[in-house]
């Protein structure tokens, strides 16, 4: 039963914390410093204060501190005092009044092929005129 109690608990790397290496898990909720590698199913929370330089790949982030590098999510909410420098893909964004985002930004659902890949109409008897 403990077990069952402890899943639904995020990661937390308090704010007197520098952290190296990957952190794989549901949830995070960083306050300190982290530099590396974050894989997660469900959010990543860094308050205001903490800082990361990272590859990162979660569902939701919510970004309050200084982080670097590339973010893949679902969806962004960059806060008042949050900074992006690097790489961002979700498939929505919010931006609060303060924050800073400098860097590649790709926004919205997958591109969508089909329709560029559509077959060119072609005049009755399969030639093309000339």
């Amino acid at each position: 039963m403990n077990a069952e109690k402890n899943a639904d608990k995020s990661t937390l790397i308090d704010a007197s914390a520098d952290v190296e290496g990957k952190l794989r898990g549901k949830d995070a909720h960083i306050l300190g410093r982290l530099t590396g590698e974050i894989e997660l199913t469900g959010r990543l929370v860094m308050g205001e204060g903490s800082r990361a330089q990272a590859h990162v790949t979660a569902d939701v982030a919510e970004i309050g501190g200084e982080f670097k590098g590339e973010l893949k999510v679902r969806s962004l909410i960059l806060l008042e005092k949050g900074r992006i420098d690097g790489n961002v893909e979700a498939q929505n964004i919010a931006v609060r009044d303060g924050a800073q985002l400098n860097g590649s930004v790709n926004v919205g659902g997958m591109p969508r092929h089909a329709a560029a890949a559509a077959p060119i109409p072609r005049p009755a008897g399969g030639m093309l005129a000339g």
